[in-house]
């Protein structure tokens, strides 16, 4: 998968995030702090490709705002 862009939350909302987007079958990985990832302490990374904007929407509604580049 060519990662395109971010959301970094919580530990704590990975759960719930992980079943949302499996449940509309958005392609995605979550990924823990790295060099390429500057994450605050307790943050993961929802990492997507290039999404279709349609899908993209869905999932900007879900993390409340636009991703960040990866």
């Amino acid at each position: 998968m060519e990662k395109s862009f971010y959301y970094s939350v919580p530990w704590s909302e990975a759960g719930y995030l992980k079943d949302a987007l499996s449940a509309i079958e958005v392609p995605f990985i979550i990924e823990q702090p790295s060099d390429r990832l500057q994450l605050a302490p307790g943050e993961v990374a929802f990492v997507f490709p290039d999404l279709h904007v349609r899908v993209y929407n869905h999932v900007r509604e879900l993390f409340g705002g636009h991703g960040l580049r990866y």
